[in-house]
């Protein structure tokens, strides 16, 4: 029999799902669950993502949130079934070492995009480097980000950067309201990319750093390359990621 862990967010709809869902099924302790079923919106599955355990542990999502990109449609007839027959997608995260004005570094994981913003009025200015190579001195900007291709249609895309096939094994480099160069819109680089960020006139011009939902503040540099860890979610029959990529691309 699988073991489901159950865990929501705060919200009425998620809480009530959840307690009908653990009234059917149970809950087994994370460490012992075969699959995670996380109850919210997307920002639910990134959490149950980040915080699985080190594992590979499959995680079906129920949207009771306001977009759901990631989550399957809330219907709970069956669920065990549905889940049995569902189409899972692997999943490759960035991993972010980002480091402040202190010298302190910081470790994160992303799954969608690890993204750069100014802190204040002023743009920031920022260098970067891709495999130790500088490839542009100087981007003035409201900010950056690098963007898996699971991620690619969330933030990646209302900044204007493309949407990447998600066996495409590329990932987005897309500036933020880029000012000078004026007309430059990214670059497609290959998922074995190192990629470097540093601070031009941090002190005067501060930046911070989020990867998803963690942010670190007041960065001098920031540097993202594929993790090595690998993650699976679960999608209902006939609605993988892939086919919700696809059709965004076709939507007006």
């Amino acid at each position: 029999m699988t073991a489901f862990h159950f865990l929501a967010n705060s919200s009425q709809e998620a809480q009530e799902t959840y307690g009908s869902l653990t009234k059917i099924y149970g809950q087994t302790a994370l460490e012992d669950a075969d699959i995670i079923v996380a109850i919210g919106g997307d920002g639910t599955l990134l959490n149950a993502l980040r915080n699985s355990d080190g594992r590979d542990i499959p995680i079906y999502g129920i949207n009771r949130g306001s977009v759901g990109f990631l989550m399957n449609t809330p219907k709970f007839d069956n669920l065990a079934e549905k889940i049995s027959d569902a189409e899972s997608v692997t999943i490759y995260p960035l991993a972010m070492i980002a480091t402040d004005v202190n010298g302190v570094k910081f470790k994160s994981i992303a799954f969608n995009e690890v993204s750069l913003l100014r802190q204040v009025r002023q743009a920031a200015k920022i260098s970067i480097s891709i495999d130790g190579v500088i490839r542009m001195d100087e981007l003035i900007c409201d900010g950056v980000l690098v963007a898996t291709p699971a991620g690619s249609t969330a933030y990646n895309l209302s900044a204007h950067g493309p949407i990447l096939p998600l066996k495409s094994e590329i990932l987005a480099l897309t500036p933020i309201s880029a000012f000078r160069p004026r007309r430059w819109r990214g670059a497609l680089l290959p998922s074995s990319a190192h990629i470097k960020f540093d601070i031009i006139d941090f002190s005067e011009r501060p930046v911070s750093a989020t990867a998803d939902e963690i942010e670190i503040r007041d960065v001098v540099s920031v540097e993202i390359a594929q993790s090595k860890i690998t993650k699976t979610i679960l999608f209902d029959k006939g609605h993988s990621l892939e086919e919700r990529i696809l059709k965004e691309q076709f939507t007006w």
